[in-house]
């Protein structure tokens, strides 16, 4: 009996033991799918912060003024070629897409890009464009002939501003997205995307076979959705548990999300390569990296070479590795050949072409640093430090990318010239471009080198002016009582200082005329009447006139400030220079022309409201005056330059030859260049040789165009003699015809009293000739 107790005894602990084997694996089970379920959870938190929040820290994207076309335009037949190359328009026979154009002889047809300017939106178009000169004379219809009176470019991408210091993307949206781009990277990268659950174990297999087949790897295994996955919220480690959080994360990204908002976020995030310290991230951001154009305007082979480099941007960079990145475009171009999805002419014809790249890291136009850190600087002083962290933005600017153009030819150009005339090779340069009329900056050069972003002396230099300072003082002098023909002193003269310092002003030639017309001393930029007249106005009064027309910084008033000791950057002459050409009405100068949110919302729009602060025929007077000082004053080289052409301007040198001014308009343009040295050591230049030089460089490429000046009511054209400046008859004595106030003026002074007419007398033999001719000079006076 004993030994069948302990034979039952046996069989239930081997039972029990089974059972518990049993209920132990359970309850390990059960443990592991609690803390898949809590990880899970965690994960699910993760997917949807970054999905349901903001996806990325999107750029603000800066653009230029968009190029407006009218018949009558001063715009050259050369400057619009520019312009379609800052757009990377492609030249082609007969325009059939946007984004192409046609040249014939005189004309230019372009098939313009849909765009969604600051004010709306507008559908792509077809233009013709005819020349003449430095003129756009004609636009039509090309389909039927019909006139057209206006029409706009789409403008240049000049820049983007990143927050995020690491990263760079320009979002497209996935109705954006070229067919043939998404059917490329779904027939290379996961073709079963729209049918599995974001993980694929029979992709594994498929990309096995495929890759076999081809010899080399031409697809992965894991889906977009688990490379969406790696890329949003994993490291690059290729470890078994960053695998594991991969493919769950991919489940709940495809759990939660629809198929088009995934491959939507996949097309915007994969990396696509390297820009300097910035990855380039997305499809819509890689197409201006590689090829300078839109997403919408690839070519077969431009896909098939992005959809290529996302196995490996680095191993087929296309600039280091031609030959490497061409065979991996021409795979991916056979692949979709041999799947159906192009025929066997675009096959031929797109494995046949070049790789097409644009320079690296010229996207678009590329940097304008000297304009950007004027914008930046604007930015800051009117929105403050943070404005640029809202995601998307959307800046249109009031750059003029062929005014830069022409601007950064003439520093370059010019500067290289001066440099070999002095022997002084550290000769440098900034120039400022504005539209005076909008007060507009069109176009900022910093220094020598335009392309470099380092110190920017169009904003940062402050140097005396020199002869700048003339027009102001002289328009003071023409709202105060004072006319053109105003007679002023041009003797020696010598002011005494409370500190007991005598001041003994010369003039440049150092000679003195006695007195001449106000008009004059300004045209030949005359010291010692400049000097008498603001001794005369006063100098509170110069400052208090230096301050309306927009001088912001102290002014020390000493009677040297007469001559110029006053410093402002180039950027600031400008400024100051635009009052005078809207003839005293002054508004502030702007880089920005509008901004948009990311939703295309108008956050800002610039309202160009101008306030007299001078009165209007002063105004017209001093800039009348300017007019001289091409004509026939200091600044003649511009009119034996340009013959016929109407323009005002100043020349400015400081004591020693240090700093070279000029300050100069037509009828749309004001220019402000500066040619110095950084040390402020002597340059051997004059405004009149240096300064001067370089805007007239710039004109040969920008073009003139003639300044229509319209006087004011209450302006009259009156002789004035040139002996005392007094109105007077020009048929009895030397006078100059000049604009003037009517309101106020003297009579015109008639002719002197008639000598007594005599009995005409028989003139003996012996009278002398000279007699006579003396009667018939004087009757002729």
């Amino acid at each position: 009996m004993a030994t069948r107790k302990r034979k039952s005894t046996k069989k239930p602990v081997k039972r029990r033991r089974s059972w518990l084997g049993w209920g132990l694996l359970f309850k390990l089970g059960l443990v592991m799918a609690v803390l898949l379920g809590i990880f899970g959870i965690y994960l699910d938190s993760q997917v949807r912060e970054r999905f349901e929040g903001q996806k990325w820290a999107l750029p603000a994207l800066v653009y230029s003024r968009p190029l407006e076309l009218f018949p009558g335009q001063k715009l050259s037949h050369q400057q619009m070629l520019r312009e379609l190359q800052l757009l990377n328009y492609r030249k082609v026979a007969s325009p059939g897409r946007p984004g192409e154009y046609a040249v014939t002889n005189n004309r230019i047809e372009i098939h313009r890009r849909p765009f969604n300017f600051a004010d709306g939106a507008e559908a792509a178009r077809a233009i013709l464009l005819t020349f003449d000169g430095q003129r756009l004379v004609r636009m039509q219809n090309p389909a039927n002939g019909r006139e057209l009176g206006y029409a706009r470019m789409d403008p240049v991408l000049l820049d983007r501003l990143n927050v995020e210091q690491r990263e760079d993307r320009l979002l497209v949206r996935l109705d954006q997205v070229p067919e043939l781009l998404v059917t490329t990277l779904l027939t290379v990268e996961d073709r079963d995307f729209y049918r599995h659950d974001g993980v694929s174990p029979l992709a594994i297999l498929r990309a096995l076979v495929v890759n076999l087949k081809a010899g080399r790897t031409v697809q992965g295994g894991s889906t977009l959705t688990q490379q969406l996955a790696k890329n949003f919220f994993l490291t690059q480690d290729r470890s078994l548990w960053r695998k594991v959080q991969e493919a769950y994360m991919a489940l709940i990204i495809d759990f939660r999300y629809e198929k088009d908002e995934i491959l939507e976020a996949y097309l915007n995030e994969v990396y696509l390569g390297q820009n300097g310290s910035q990855g380039v991230y997305g499809f819509g951001l890689a197409s201006y990296f590689y090829f300078g154009l839109p997403l919408n305007e690839l070519n077969p082979d431009q896909i098939a070479l992005l959809v290529g480099l996302v196995k490996g941007p680095s191993f087929y960079d296309p600039w280091r590795n031609p030959g490497r990145a061409q065979e991996r475009r021409d795979l991916v171009l056979r692949l979709l050949a041999n799947e159906g999805h192009i025929d066997r002419d675009t096959y031929e014809q797109s494995s046949s072409r070049e790789l097409g790249l644009i320079e690296r890291g010229r996207m678009g136009y590329g940097r304008t640093p000297a304009f950007m850190g004027l914008l930046r600087q604007e930015l800051r002083d009117r929105f403050g430090a943070d404005f640029l962290r809202q995601n998307g933005l959307k800046i249109f600017s009031s750059l003029d990318p062929i005014a830069q153009h022409s601007a950064e030819q003439a520093v370059v150009e010019q500067v290289k010239q001066l440099r070999a005339n002095t022997k002084r090779n550290d000769l440098e340069a900034a120039v400022v471009v504005s539209n005076w009329r909008k007060g507009e900056v069109s176009a900022v050069v910093g220094g020598a080198d335009p392309s470099f972003a380092g110190f920017n002396r169009a904003l940062a230099a402050r140097r005396p002016i020199g002869s700048l300072i003339k027009p102001p003082v002289f328009a003071e002098a023409l709202a105060n009582g004072y006319g053109l023909a105003t007679p002023l002193k041009d003797e020696p003269i010598s002011l005494r200082s409370d500190a007991g310092q005598v001041w003994r002003p010369n003039n440049y030639d150092r000679q003195f005329r006695g007195q001449v017309m106000l008009v004059d001393a300004l045209a030949k930029s005359l010291n010692v009447p400049t000097v008498n007249l603001g001794m005369a106005l006063g100098l509170d009064k110069v400052v208090e006139g230096l301050r309306r027309l927009g001088v912001q910084q102290p002014i020390q008033a000493y009677p040297s400030l007469l001559l110029g000791t006053l410093e402002l950057t180039p950027l600031e002459v400008n400024q100051l220079y635009l009052t005078l050409a809207n003839q005293g009405l002054y508004q502030p100068l702007t880089s920005i022309r509008a901004i948009q949110d990311e939703h295309g919302e108008l956050l800002y729009q610039h309202d160009a409201r101008a306030v007299r602060v001078l009165e209007p025929e002063a105004g017209y007077l001093a800039l009348y005056a300017m007019t001289k000082v091409v004509g026939g004053g200091t600044a003649a080289h511009l009119a034996a330059r340009f013959p016929n052409r109407v323009m005002a301007g100043k020349t400015g040198t400081t004591n020693d030859l240090r700093d070279t001014w000029y300050a100069g308009l037509d009828n749309e343009e004001l220019v402000s260049v500066w040619v110095g040295r950084d040390d402020n050591g002597v340059t051997g230049l004059t405004g009149a040789s240096g300064a001067l030089r370089v805007y007239s460089r710039y004109l040969d490429g920008r073009g003139v165009d003639s300044l229509e000046l319209t006087a004011p009511a209450g302006i009259d054209q009156v002789n004035f003699a040139v002996r005392d400046g007094q109105p007077a008859d020009p048929r009895c004595e030397q006078t100059l015809l000049l604009p003037a106030k009517a309101a106020g003026l003297p009579g015109i002074r008639g002719c002197r009293p008639a000598v007594p007419v005599q009995q005409p007398q028989r003139p003996s033999s012996g009278e002398p000739i000279s007699d006579w001719l003396r009667d018939i000079f004087n009757f002729a006076r």
